[in-house]
């Protein structure tokens, strides 16, 4: 098997997957963003991503799920024939199953058997590459996998390599390896209480260190969007575009290529700073054990001054796509920040453009690039530029020489209109950022 060299994994036969959907034809039952179809197609490329190689998928649409195996009894009879037809290694579900269902399904088809949260944890556990990347994924998995302690797999689970990106025991048992897997439920209980105290003190680091940041005044522009919509590409577009000798980020064509968050300082057109964060990719039915272990690198998102949402508009569901996203970003209580969303990959496009920018008309601040070949990327930098300065404040002020030092923390910190002096000191017209208006009030002119 043949894998960036990033990764450096030493697998030498997939897996073989067959994928199950199932949909609910009561709206009792909630089923994903996507047409049942369109899911099971993400979830092909979610497991191509983990290595597995996808011989068949089938569907099912029931009323309702069945407690002991979700699926029905007939389409379990046909599961074993595909297995035993095809040489079927795992069987990979569109759904979170319940630990009774799993359980039930193993026995039944005598395989692995996965959903798509187990999935999704183990390509996180692939991809994590920092110490806090890999304490997340930890903790996710080890969460997701109490309450399914079972005998039946566990041999499997332990080729695993003992840290989060393992790369054998197959999909599904990557990460924690024998040593977390075979002990009993007091011990992982004991290391999740463990996990938890550590990403808390990552949590306050990375807490101050953002108060520290809004003391500069340093404005930050997070980057969103759904999983391989061109976030990284973008982050790249934007460094080569002011400093062309910046290094560039990794990017790849699958999905949850970036899981560590990256930023970079960018110099916008008039001369200020800012920081972009390449932030982890969304997806339809995002596990909630990744939403909770995330916590403190997903915070940074709803510390942002503002979000560009990057949105593939040649993908078919893009509008499912813009959605998720947005679902998400409420979950994260970052609904509220100003938002840009970026049209990306109008390269591929051609009079498609203009039709699919009406479907996609609900989206007023909007703008069109391609991250691949820098279209439309100078008038990106001049709106997040111009949304930015929208979030200061005007300010009269009289500042007398011995408060010099706020004369020098507005040239650091605001855009400067107007400086004169006189006897009694400076008179400043200035654009303020919200969070020095208590240090400046007492100045004001009336």
């Amino acid at each position: 098997m043949t894998t960036p060299d990033r990764y450096h994994y030493t697998e030498t036969q997939k897996e073989q997957g067959f994928l199950v959907g199932v949909e609910m034809r009561t709206h009792r039952y909630q089923n994903g963003l996507l047409a049942i179809e369109d899911s099971l197609e993400e979830l092909a490329a979610l497991s191509n991503t983990a290595g597995v190689e996808v011989v068949g998928g089938t569907i099912q649409r029931l009323n309702k799920p069945r407690s002991a195996t979700l699926i029905g009894s007939g389409k379990v009879e046909e599961l074993k024939a595909y297995r035993d037809e095809l040489q079927v290694d795992v069987f990979i579900f569109d759904d979170e199953l319940s630990p009774r269902q799993q359980r039930g399904l193993e026995k039944s088809l005598e395989v692995k058997v996965l959903d798509r949260t187990a999935l999704i944890l183990d390509i996180f556990a692939r991809h994590a590459q920092t110490r806090e990347g890999q304490l997340q994924v930890e903790l996710a998995q080890l969460e997701y996998r109490l309450p399914r302690l079972t005998r039946l797999w566990t041999h499997l689970a332990r080729q695993a390599g003992g840290r989060a990106g393992g790369a054998t025991g197959g999909v599904g048992v990557r990460g924690p390896g024998e040593t977390q897997l075979e002990v009993d439920r007091r011990e992982i209980n004991k290391k999740i209480a463990h996990l938890k105290e550590t990403l808390e003190k990552v949590r306050a680091h990375r807490a101050r260190h953002r108060a520290r940041r809004q003391r500069s005044n340093i404005s930050v522009v997070a980057i969103v969007g759904y999983t391989n919509a061109g976030k990284s590409t973008l982050l790249n577009a934007l460094m080569q575009r002011v400093e062309s000798d910046k290094a560039s980020i990794y990017v790849a064509d699958q999905l949850f290529a970036t899981l560590d968050p990256t930023t970079r300082q960018i110099t916008l057109p008039q001369g200020k700073e800012a920081l972009f964060s390449d932030t982890v990719g969304f997806i339809q039915k995002l596990p909630t054990q990744l939403v909770v272990a995330f916590r403190a690198t997903l915070e940074e998102i709803a510390a942002a001054d503002l979000l560009l949402h990057v949105l593939d508009i040649t993908h078919p569901n893009a509008l499912e796509h813009a959605r998720a996203v947005e679902d998400t970003l409420r979950e994260l209580n970052a609904a509220d920040i100003p938002m840009i969303t970026v049209f990306n990959k109008i390269d591929v496009l051609e009079e498609e453009l203009t039709q699919l920018q009406n479907e996609l008309a609900d989206y007023a601040d909007s703008i069109p690039i391609s991250a691949k070949t820098g279209q439309g990327i100078d008038e990106l930098l001049q709106r997040i530029e111009q949304l930015l300065q929208e979030q200061l404040i005007d300010m009269t002020l009289r500042i007398p020489f011995d408060a010099g030092q706020l004369v020098s923390l507005l040239h650091e910190q605001a855009t400067i209109k107007t400086e004169t002096y006189d006897e009694f000191g400076a008179h400043l017209r200035a654009r303020v950022p919200e969070h020095l208006l208590s240090v400046f009030e007492a100045y004001q002119e009336v």
